[in-house]
């Protein structure tokens, strides 16, 4: 009986219940923003968002709305618990990543409560796995208060360029040098390593760039040590959208397509190397 399908028991009194079909839809995206041990899982009617965060300088959230599980049940306005990440991942695919053509491991995720681990169920040709994971007490997250008033510049483009420009960029450099503008260059990325400084430009009009929104010249630079673990998502996504405000924070947001052809969402937030300066001070 999938798991979709079967009554939950009233002794369980769960806060949280999620059901999916094919648990890559979830492992895929999390491995996209796996780039330190501990993750903070926050729950509503809407979806569950996981974030990490690194240094106070760098946050990524990946957003699984509603719609992508087969159930989703919370019976609480939010629910929200700190997790370790590296072994959610593991228990996520502990039938392996590579499953037999046409087949597929079911989850089932049921949470109680503070203080009560988070229990998997998995469930592939017929084999059932139960894990537990112990959570923890959720740390205060940071906010980035990036709101959609103080945006000065945002960009969309497909992907493939983003990709083409890092494959091409000098990642010796230490920082990444983004310049968005009205005018030329229009959207500019840089580096400044062992073989001197590299430039490349899109045009406003390129095939790539499909939304060009830029009210005023910012150039910043940003440590590429923070922005490398947001390539994981990247190598995912058919778009990306980049905005910054007027703090010149930038935001990194990746559409992701899963193997049921739908949409969900994996953003990084990250500070303009003088703030990171500072913060490490």
């Amino acid at each position: 009986m999938p798991f979709s399908t079967q009554p939950e028991t009233g002794k369980e009194q769960n806060v949280l219940v999620a059901t999916l079909d094919n648990v890559r839809n979830l492992s895929n995206i999390l491995k996209a923003i796996h780039f330190k041990d501990h993750a903070t899982c926050f729950a509503t009617s809407n979806g569950l968002k996981v974030t990490v965060e690194n240094a106070k300088s760098l946050q990524a959230n990946a957003f699984i709305q509603a719609g992508i599980f087969q159930e989703f049940v919370v019976r609480e306005e939010s629910v929200m618990f700190r997790i370790n990440l590296s072994v959610l991942l593991d228990c996520l695919t502990i039938f392996g990543t590579n499953s037999l053509p046409g087949t597929q491991t079911a989850l089932r995720m049921c949470y109680q409560g503070y203080g009560y681990p988070l229990t998997l169920y998995l469930e592939e040709g017929g084999v059932v796995t139960a894990c537990k994971i112990n959570t923890q007490e959720p740390e205060e997250i940071l906010d980035f208060d990036f709101c959609s008033t103080n945006v000065v510049n945002k960009i969309i483009l497909q992907s493939e360029g983003l990709r083409e420009a890092f494959s091409e960029l000098d990642m010796t450099s230490e920082v990444l040098q983004i310049t968005m503008s009205p005018d030329k260059p229009y959207f500019r990325l840089s580096t400044f390593g062992n073989a001197g400084s590299t430039h490349l430009d899109y045009p406003k009009d390129s095939d790539l760039i499909e939304a060009f929104h830029c009210n005023e010249t910012q150039t910043n630079r940003y440590k590429i040590s923070l922005l490398k673990p947001s390539i994981k998502a990247l190598a995912l996504s058919c778009k990306v959208s980049i905005r910054t405000d007027n703090r010149g924070f930038l935001s990194l947001q990746y559409m992701i397509r899963n193997e049921d052809g739908e949409i969900c969402f994996v953003e990084y937030y990250c500070c303009p190397d003088e703030d990171v300066a500072e913060a490490e001070l």
